[in-house]
């Protein structure tokens, strides 16, 4: 049996483009670890996926995990099939522009494979704590980090 894992995601950026950092919780059971990063020039977007990308890659098994995170932009990518949809393109959207984050999106989608991931929307800066707590991570390391 899958071992079931809670994550929750943030992505936070002064400017966008401009100094960024991500934050992530993940919960099993009674233990928590935190995760956080950043880049000095990058954007919201990349740093919401970043935070999804390093929690899905921290784990060690297959597990069956909730991620909850503030994105739309992850959320709709994934939830509405877009992404996939860009993939089988040759990572063209449907107005034929490219898809951004490729990169990242590549490193993200073979993990969805390993894991079973529901994603869980929740509205950003509404007292969500876990969100709020890696909102904190994010922006304090870009804080720390780069400024």
């Amino acid at each position: 049996m899958m071992k079931f894992v809670e994550i929750f995601t943030d992505g936070a950026c002064s400017g966008n483009p401009g100094p960024g950092g991500w934050g992530a919780v993940l919960r099993f059971g009674a233990a928590e670890k935190e995760l956080c990063g950043g880049e000095k020039e990058t954007t919201n977007n990349r740093m919401e996926l970043t935070a999804v990308i390093k929690a899905l890659s921290a784990l060690k098994e297959p597990c069956r995990v909730r991620l909850t995170t503030d994105s739309k932009y992850v959320c709709d990518a994934i939830l509405q099939g877009w992404v996939y949809s860009w993939q089988k393109n040759g990572w063209r959207k449907a107005d034929k522009k490219p898809a951004l984050n490729v990169d990242l999106w590549e490193e993200l989608l073979p993990l969805l494979k390993t894991h079973k991931v529901e994603f869980c929307w929740v509205k950003g800066h509404a007292g969500h704590p876990e969100n709020e707590r890696c909102d904190t991570l994010a922006v304090n390391f870009y804080k720390n980090s780069f400024h």
